[in-house]
């Protein structure tokens, strides 16, 4: 194990020396509402693009409001000249996971870096999750107007099966249970019509498949949510990854592609107690898809500062107070041994015991009580095995969200709000 002490960008030399050769970089994050973590992996992902050629950036975020973001970034026709103003577009509650300060400075960076090289060399940002049924089904519709009328029927039929539930797909979901409100067979239809379509070139005919991919995995994974148990878990991990997959495939056979979203999807399930659940996340469908030598998992963590979060599933948020790591706990043991900021790189036969052996990880979503950390908020982890290298930060502070406006998300599953 190689441990670096964090003061600059530069500080990450050994760890951009460990992922030289990976296809794939996923980098996480212990919590969707701290500042440190968000600013060192823009640094991180800053030196990733600019010298090593990685292809794009793909987060844990809706397509649709990420496409908005992406047309931003790579300067594409009708795109809007600021990405924060896209960004501040983001209406899906929690808001503040990319609408946010840190994820705006990063994105305008990336505009500039993107302008000064051509078409085909720019750099996109993208989303990967499942919850956009609504947004991505009036992107298709706008698509197959313009593009393909004579398909609209099948968009038209998959709208018309979800409408009666209104916005509350997850109704939908119940009601799958007791009578015949399954959409599968008009959502398969619509699925297969925007493949054709995109099996020719174009960045607008690749959205419109997305979509249908988002549309297909959401009603998958709403009509599971309401059984309980792993199955709408691994359902929208496995979307994750699959959309990963066809963002590689788009952007050519020697593309590269960096992935941010919580430590929960990105460190190898297998190495926690997820897998005895029946759980998989992307970092472990990576590294089964690709091989380990191409994806590299880095972690995140802290010890004790303030985070961004809510008391509650769709109420406002608020800085809240972290307290110090429980005994036991690797963060705890990270506190004792580490300076104030350090990158661990794992591998060798020189691990101590703490890296190989299962303990206490700390993991905080977007729905967070510190009074229950005593019982809860923590993963039992064998942190060499989970990730490949590990960026630590002694105290972590609040990020600071953008004005974006909120509307109530629909809920996530185990392990909640990440």
């Amino acid at each position: 194990m190689l441990v670096q002490r964090l003061g600059a960008p530069s500080d990450f030399d050994p760890l951009l020396e460990r992922v030289r050769d990976a296809r794939i970089v996923m980098i996480g994050e212990a919590t969707h509402g701290s500042y440190d973590y968000y600013r060192l992996r823009e640094q991180l992902t800053r030196r990733l693009i600019a010298e090593q050629g990685f292809d794009f950036v793909a987060v844990e975020g809706d397509w649709p409001d990420c496409d908005r973001v992406n047309c931003s970034v790579v300067g594409a026709p009708g795109g809007l000249a600021d990405p924060q103003t896209a960004l501040e577009r983001f209406e899906r509650w929690p808001t503040w996971m990319w609408a946010n300060a840190e994820v705006a400075r990063f994105c305008r960076w990336l505009r500039a870096w993107n302008l000064e090289r051509p078409e085909g060399e720019r750099a996109g940002f993208h989303g990967l999750d499942v919850y956009s049924l609504w947004e991505s089904m009036q992107a298709i519709f706008d698509y197959l107007g313009e593009e393909d009328p004579a398909s609209l029927e099948a968009a038209q039929e998959a709208y018309r099966c979800f409408e009666p539930y209104g916005k509350r797909v997850e109704d939908y979901g119940t009601a799958s249970r007791f009578v015949s409100a399954r959409c599968e067979e008009e959502v398969v239809r619509l699925l297969a019509r925007t493949r054709e379509q995109a099996a020719t070139d174009g960045a607008d005919r690749f959205a419109a498949w997305q979509n249908a991919e988002v549309v297909a995995g959401a009603e998958r994974y709403y009509r599971a949510m309401v059984g309980g148990g792993p199955e709408s878990w691994n359902i929208r991990d496995i979307h994750m990854a699959d959309t990963l997959d066809r963002l590689l495939d788009r952007y050519g056979p020697q593309a590269r592609g960096i992935v941010w979203a919580h430590n929960t999807h990105v460190g190898d399930a297998r190495a926690t107690d997820m897998a005895a659940d029946g759980l998989v996340n992307i970092g472990q469908l990576g590294r089964e898809r690709h091989g380990r030598d191409a994806v590299a998992l880095v972690g995140f963590g802290s010890y004790r500062g303030t985070v961004v979060a809510a008391p509650r599933w769709g109420s406002p948020s608020e800085a809240m107070i972290v307290p110090p790591a429980r005994d036991g706990s690797v963060e705890r043991r990270l506190h004792e041994l580490m300076p104030e900021r350090a990158v661990l790189v794992f591998g060798g036969e020189d691990q101590p015991e703490w890296v190989t052996a299962a303990t206490d990880h700390r993991a905080i979503g977007v729905v967070y009580d510190p009074s229950f950390e005593a019982w809860g908020n923590y993963v039992p982890t064998k942190l060499g095995e989970r990730y490949d290298a590990f960026i630590w930060c002694d105290e972590a502070t609040a990020l600071h969200p953008l004005p974006a406006p909120a509307a109530p998300g629909e809920m996530e599953t185990y392990p909640a709000g990440v």
